[in-house]
């Protein structure tokens, strides 16, 4: 007999959770015309059933015990809002195991134990949903796994972090250094109070394992994927990017490079500013997926939030109800197929900016030169200033070479005598 009404039990009522009730809640008479089914809130589990909310809920709805949504027999859908990986793998596996589908929003718990979630709903046909842990509002996770399926996907390139974005962006357009833009990202809700995840991009590194999992069809582990964050990037960065005609941006790329390897890594780079990702500002998200068959595309929206994750979610939810309805529960499953190796960040090649203080006298470009030239390093442009009657400041970009060849140079130019400091290594993107 088909379903009238399709129960939801959330674990969570935080950023996200409050979003999504607010989303069900604001277009509750369009979502449900588009189900087919009415939808209905059975039970909410938080730690504190008296904390003030964002949104106002129904208090007898509350509880603090998890496993009153998860063991009651009429919870269809379980809603999993709470983050972090434990105790949320147990809860979600308990839910699969009680045959409910399960919508996520938890970009850790799926970069670290997604390969055994997705076994365990295979294993009984059930959904498990994810469209809100990678870009918020950004519909990309069902893009990747439905509308671009029928192509060989080549690269995934994007800003996945809104915080680390902003500071980025203050730091380039008001020319404040880094702590004061965090600060203000702080000010603006936009930073945690410890930032960590963020700033040193352990948060997008969560989030492209995800899409590179996807992307190749082959599992991704986020140990594998190279992570660099941006609390070295100075002001000094940001003033000779935009004199040569860069931005700067922590972005997340995946790339294929043989039917075995693909790389995975997250770091700042220089952008060109013609580069379509070199004009997002702000908070906002971007991701380019190129395709064999479709070529390039992007989304782009705001990449974090409380409605916009909720709209994500939301999503979700009306893809398993109509799934629940029709009978036709995990219909795409587990994509990782294949099996694939990272190539280690050694062996990557990109071209790079190098930023360095030297005594101005001469035959220092000479020496300098040198060095890259021993390590099969061309050099594309050399800019040099001079701060100081006895120093100055040289930026160097490369042609393309290896990752180790750069940090051997490297190592090699900071003992030359006449240099005092080499302040910055940054990778450049075409």
């Amino acid at each position: 007999m088909r379903k009238e009404v399709i129960q939801l039990g959330i674990l969570g009522l935080g950023v996200v959770g409050s979003g999504t009730v607010e989303v069900l809640r604001r277009n509750r008479e369009s979502i449900e015309r588009k189900i087919g089914a009415r939808l209905e809130i059975r039970r909410i589990a938080v730690r504190d059933v008296n904390k003030p909310r964002r949104v106002a809920v129904d208090h007898s709805l509350l509880t603090n015990n998890a496993y009153d949504v998860l063991d009651d027999p009429q919870v269809d859908i379980v809603v999993e809002l709470i983050g972090g990986v434990h105790p949320a793998k147990e809860y979600v596996l308990r839910a699969l195991e009680n045959g409910k589908p399960v919508v996520s929003a938890n970009k850790e718990l799926l970069a670290k134990e997604g390969a055994d979630i997705m076994m365990a709903a295979g294993r009984r046909h059930l959904d498990f949903a994810f469209e809100g842990s990678v870009g918020g509002g950004i519909p990309i996770i069902q893009p990747m796994k439905n509308a671009l399926a029928g192509n060989r996907i080549e690269r995934v390139m994007g800003i996945v972090n809104g915080t680390t974005n902003y500071i980025l962006t203050k730091m380039a357009e008001d020319g404040t250094d880094f702590e004061q833009a965090l600060k203000e990202a702080q000010a603006q809700g936009y930073a945690e109070a410890d930032p960590g995840a963020d700033v040193n991009g352990h948060d997008a590194q969560y989030k492209i394992a995800i899409l590179a999992s996807i992307a190749f069809t082959a599992r991704v582990r986020v140990d594998d994927v190279y992570c660099e964050g941006i609390t070295k990037i100075t002001r000094a960065d940001m003033e000779w990017a935009k004199q040569l005609g860069y931005a700067v941006k922590l972005v997340a790329i995946a790339q294929e490079v043989s039917a075995k390897a693909v790389q995975v890594r997250v770091h700042p780079a220089l952008l060109p500013l013609s580069h379509p990702l070199a004009s997002v500002r702000d908070v906002y998200n971007a991701i380019l997926v190129r395709g064999d068959a479709v070529g390039d595309v992007m989304f782009y929206g705001r990449g974090a939030g409380s409605l916009p994750t909720g709209s994500a979610v939301v999503g979700d939810i009306i893809d398993v109800s109509r799934n629940l309805l029709f009978g036709s529960g995990g219909r795409v499953g587990c994509t990782c197929f294949d099996q694939r190796y990272v190539v280690p960040m050694e062996q990557v090649e990109t071209s790079y900016y190098v930023r360095m203080r030297v005594q101005d006298r001469p035959n220092v470009l000479a020496q300098v030169a040198g060095v890259f030239g021993v390590h099969n390093i061309s050099i594309s442009s050399v800019v040099q200033r001079q701060t100081s009657p006895q120093e100055a400041e040289i930026v160097w970009i490369t042609h393309r070479a290896p990752e180790g060849a750069v940090r051997h140079a490297i190592a090699e130019i900071q003992r030359l005598p006449v240099v005092m400091e080499v302040c910055n290594t940054l990778r450049v993107e075409a």
